[in-house]
């Protein structure tokens, strides 16, 4: 009987030179996962636009130094060595992150205080369930899972078991996003 020798872990550099083509492509724990390119959806879309404008109206709030709200797969460099690399949907960086940021990169490097992902047609429990993990492993402070047809968001914190809340419950940010106060009907409007 052979043991099987464990997968050669890919960096960050090497995973950036694959060239782009029908793949949606993650760099997890230095391995590189791989499925077909999501479809997305206008419930996705629409849900998306509104999670980061509304989060981005909190962030602007904020008083100096702010933070910063991007979407749209943002590429993030979550921790080196092994390397992880993701496209997040919706998500909050703190102003120390951004200005730790080089202009000359594509991708921010450090985690987000805020991760949110909108749950697609084609996304599977396991590959939710991994990011999560990950994105919880990588020091990122809170995740909404937020699911366009159910209308529910599950927020996932280390350490505390998730938290599903419905149209009818409130998104507070508590100390991680002081002062975040967001209707979940609002998401889905």
């Amino acid at each position: 009987m052979s043991i099987a020798s464990p997968p050669k872990l890919v960096s960050f550099e090497e995973f950036s030179a694959i060239p782009p083509d029908e793949m949606d492509r993650e760099l997890i724990r230095g391995e590189i996962r791989e499925r077909p390119m999501t479809k997305r959806n206008r419930f996705h879309a629409a849900t998306e636009a509104t999670v980061a404008r509304l989060v981005g109206n909190w962030a602007v709030s904020q008083t100096a130094p702010r933070g910063r709200v991007y979407s749209g797969e943002v590429g993030c460099i979550l921790r080196r060595d092994p390397d992880t690399n993701v496209g997040i949907d919706v998500a909050y960086f703190s102003a120390d992150t951004i200005a730790r940021q080089d202009d000359r990169t594509t991708m921010i490097e450090g985690a987000p205080v805020l991760a949110v992902e909108i749950l697609s047609p084609s996304d599977v429990q396991k590959e939710i369930a991994e990011k999560v993990s990950v994105y919880l492993e990588s020091d990122v402070a809170v995740v909404w899972v937020v699911d366009t047809h159910f209308k529910t968001v599950t927020i996932h914190r280390l350490d505390t078991a998730p938290r599903l809340v419905n149209i009818e419950q409130r998104l507070a940010g508590d100390t991680d996003l002081p002062g975040l106060d967001i209707a979940v009907v609002e998401l889905f409007s």
